[in-house]
């Protein structure tokens, strides 16, 4: 723009961009050792900006923001989530049974939600003592036939991650949840197919600590009957091929596995867990 000028007026002035740099020509003649060391420099940057990404995804993994997340909703659920839905008047246990056999299962009794105390033995109290209670919620279900009830506990902990992490590993390295001194109470409720489900009439049992949420599951079968048991079996033992004890042949170790493992999928898919880490 000339002085005095207006803005705007006459042909923009004209921009000269200087010539773009041009490779030299004959790339296809040089050398192999050339062409070599372009590709390796290639792979590498790929792998470095690989390994970056990479890097950014495992940020959110098993310690990552979405976990941390997935972790706290959990400890709301006992609170936020209705009765039916974190103990469903119906359960569906495609393949849970004996052979794969598909199992029914029907609540009979829910227990009030509550402390912890007195909700089991000594040495189970003491065992999980190191993680806290911040709520136990209880179910009893029965089998399609009813001969058969079923507990179901979610103890809610009062534990952060590494916590639960602490707890999983000792369950694991001692044993525990095979320990028949270990076994949780069955909840008996009157006037149901439950109500001479005691302490004597434990079969067979399953506990997991998780350590993506601050949850203990447990499940704990036996005959609705109410006869007493002699030797219980843990399921695991219960549910091997060729098993000979009473809970085996009856399929209480099905029974108590089954429910466990729904309940605590079924906790998992609703705080959102990103993965599903041993427990």
């Amino acid at each position: 723009m000339s002085p005095g000028g207006v803005p705007g007026a006459g042909r923009p002035a004209s921009v000269s961009f200087g010539e773009p740099e041009r490779w030299p020509r004959p790339f296809a003649r040089r050398t192999r050792g050339q062409v070599v060391a372009a590709a390796l420099c290639l792979v590498l940057g790929t792998g470095l900006i690989g390994g970056a990404v990479t890097g950014a995804w495992l940020a959110d993994g098993p310690e990552g923001p979405g976990t941390r997340h997935a972790f706290a909703v959990a400890g709301d659920l006992w609170h936020e989530v209705p009765v039916d839905q974190l103990f469903p008047p119906t359960v569906q246990g495609r393949g849970a049974g004996p052979g794969e056999a598909d199992r029914v299962w029907t609540r009979i009794a829910v227990a009030p939600d509550s402390g912890c105390k007195g909700a089991f033995d000594a040495l189970l109290t003491r065992a999980l003592a190191p993680v806290g209670c911040e709520r136990l919620l209880r179910a009893t279900y029965t089998d399609a036939t009813q001969s058969h009830v079923t507990t179901v506990g979610l103890l809610f902990t009062e534990a952060d991650a590494a916590g639960m992490e602490v707890l999983a590993r000792r369950f694991e390295r001692e044993r525990l949840d095979r320990r028949g001194d270990l076994m949780p109470l069955p909840y008996a409720a009157e006037d149901t197919a439950a109500e001479g489900f005691g302490p004597g009439q434990r079969a067979s049992w399953a506990i997991s600590v998780l350590t993506d949420a601050p949850v203990v599951v447990y499940a704990v079968s036996g005959w609705a009957d109410g006869r007493t048991v002699d030797e219980p079996q843990p399921a695991e033992d219960a549910m091997r091929s060729g098993a000979t004890t009473a809970p085996a042949q009856a399929g209480l170790g099905h029974e108590a596995r089954g429910l466990a493992d729904r309940f605590e999928r079924t906790l998992r898919q609703r705080a959102g867990t990103p993965t599903e880490r041993p427990s």
